[in-house]
């Protein structure tokens, strides 16, 4: 998504190339040290919008969200961009259907990927996952063995707080995951709207740089 500051008087273009070239490269390094400092107040309004729209569990998913200054063009004026480098964040601030065949865990609480993946990996060495169909749904299935202890311990729990039983039987078998061939995903993260709150904050910063020269 892009976004434009209106630009008018010293940063019109077509004021812009009637002035010097050292002017030129003054006004130039003006915008972008601007741009640089304004950017932190884009930046921390993003996360904010960030921390609202999703329940953050850790500071890095937050810190991912930056502001980079593009500046290396002389003929054109400076870009602040604002983004991270998550992949799968772009489609929550539009939202959108995401298909082929994955595996959504049956936890209460979230599982990182990588866990889940070590999860799936440990139980198909062992040969301890299988799949069933129920109530329309398919599901991965794993029995209670103690040589899968570590894999099954969190949906362990979770099956006990479901069935609301205080101990699961030896052999007793756990709902792991459920098969989807699509996930439709709502827009929950409004990235635009949390830039578009801070541009005063950054065209002012600019102006101050501005007002330098």
């Amino acid at each position: 998504m892009k976004l434009t500051l209106a630009t008018s008087g010293l940063l019109d273009p077509r004021r812009l190339s009637a002035w010097s070239a050292e002017r030129r490269r003054a006004i130039h390094a003006a915008v972008a040290k601007g741009m640089t400092s304004g950017g932190r107040e884009v930046r921390e309004a993003a996360r904010a919008q960030m921390r609202s729209a999703f329940q953050v569990r850790r500071a890095s998913f937050v810190a991912s969200l930056q502001a980079k200054v593009f500046d290396q063009k002389p003929e054109r004026l400076p870009a602040l961009w604002v983004g991270s480098r998550i992949p799968w964040l772009g489609i929550h601030t539009h939202g959108g259907t995401v298909a082929g065949r994955m595996l959504i865990p049956l936890l209460p609480t979230r599982i990182g990927p990588k866990r889940f993946k070590a999860v799936i990996d440990g139980l198909m060495r062992s040969g301890n996952a299988f799949f069933v169909e129920k109530d329309g749904r398919v599901l991965l299935m794993a029995e209670n063995l103690r040589e899968n202890a570590a894999q099954l311990g969190r949906f362990k729990r979770a099956e006990r707080e479901r069935s609301g039983v205080k101990r699961l039987q030896r052999g007793q078998e756990i709902p792991i995951a459920v098969l989807v061939r699509q996930v439709d995903l709502k827009r929950r993260f409004d990235l635009a709207a949390g830039v578009q709150g801070a541009l005063p904050k950054l065209a002012a910063a600019i102006g101050r740089e501005l007002d330098k020269l």
